[in-house]
């Protein structure tokens, strides 16, 4: 698969799922200001993913907001097995850490099989964090705070997101031309 693929097939996911059903209210805003870095990593081990990581972090803390808000950092192939890559996600947590980032960057995941503890697999909630690909979401600090203003109730998005996703059901997930 091609890089443009890759992206073509992000965007898609970002546009149908993340914006069009309203999973993240704000992630329009972001993404229409072509704030939102999209990076397809080749990286052939965990370690050289941890060292692009590293690059971007310090990229995003680099740039101001209003030219990169957020970084998607995708992964195509490196991660097939969603626990494999839930493993990796400590390690990537250790990493802002060690940039000294807590509490300026957080991150966020999604995956192809991603899978919430407690819930089977084809459980429609686990829709919410299913994208085509691996991906590491790095997010400022600041810019979720602002959101969270502009949104007093971020903490009903996660109830609303379900029951979107059950109204919405497998069959719809699939008619927009989702992986699931």
């Amino acid at each position: 698969m091609t890089d443009d693929e890759v992206l073509t097939q992000t965007r898609h996911w970002l546009e149908k799922a993340v914006i069009g059903l309203n999973l993240c209210p704000f992630a329009k805003a972001v993404y229409v200001k072509d704030q939102v870095r999209l990076v397809v990593s080749h990286a052939r081990h965990a370690d050289d993913l941890l060292d692009e990581l590293d690059r971007e972090l310090d990229l995003l803390v680099a740039t101001p907001a209003q030219e990169l808000d957020t970084t998607l950092l995708i992964h195509p192939t490196l991660f097939e097995d969603f626990l494999d890559f839930n493993d990796f996600l400590e390690i990537a947590e250790g990493v802002v850490d060690e940039h000294g980032l807590e509490g300026v960057v957080q991150l966020a995941s999604f995956h192809p099989k991603f899978q919430f503890d407690g819930t089977e697999p084809d459980d429609i909630g686990n829709y919410t964090n299913r994208a085509p690909f691996a991906i590491l979401h790095l997010l400022r600090e600041e810019s979720i705070d602002r959101a969270v203003e502009a949104f007093p109730q971020a903490e009903a998005i996660f109830e609303e997101n379900i029951k979107t996703l059950e109204k919405l059901g497998h069959a719809g997930w699939q008619c927009l031309g989702l992986p699931g």
